[in-house]
């Protein structure tokens, strides 16, 4: 019973030690666009942005708080940006700022996340 619980431990720890260079990014596109769900209306030309996208924006913003997390956000943005029907450009890149939230890039298709200073 021992053996199997130092194997268990041992097990374990090096499932950790492999997955530990590959969790660079804690937030996944899923969670981004989760956050985001909100704006849909009004990243489409409608009114708002409203108070439930703006805390949706504000939460992402708190949860990329690291270089690889804002990087990995950036293109999910971006990737999001593309498959949103009738994007309005316009109020796209407003909206961090229309929610109070300071980002160095734009919510747009054409944003090189990688030249991107965090």
């Amino acid at each position: 019973m021992a053996n199997l619980r130092v194997s268990c431990m041992v097990a374990l720890m090096c499932m950790v030690m492999v997955s530990a260079p590959m969790a660079e990014a804690a937030i996944s596109c899923g969670a981004v666009t989760g956050f985001l769900v909100p704006c849909i209306t009004y990243l489409q030309g409608g009114p708002g942005p409203s108070p439930a996208c703006c805390g949706g924006v504000r939460r992402l913003n708190s949860a990329a708080a690291t270089t690889p997390d804002r990087k990995a956000a950036c293109n999910c943005l971006k990737g999001a940006a593309g498959s949103i029907a009738r994007l309005n450009n316009a109020a796209a890149a407003a909206l961090p700022s229309k929610c109070g939230v300071n980002i160095p890039y734009k919510f747009s298709t054409s944003t090189n996340c990688n030249s991107i200073r965090f």
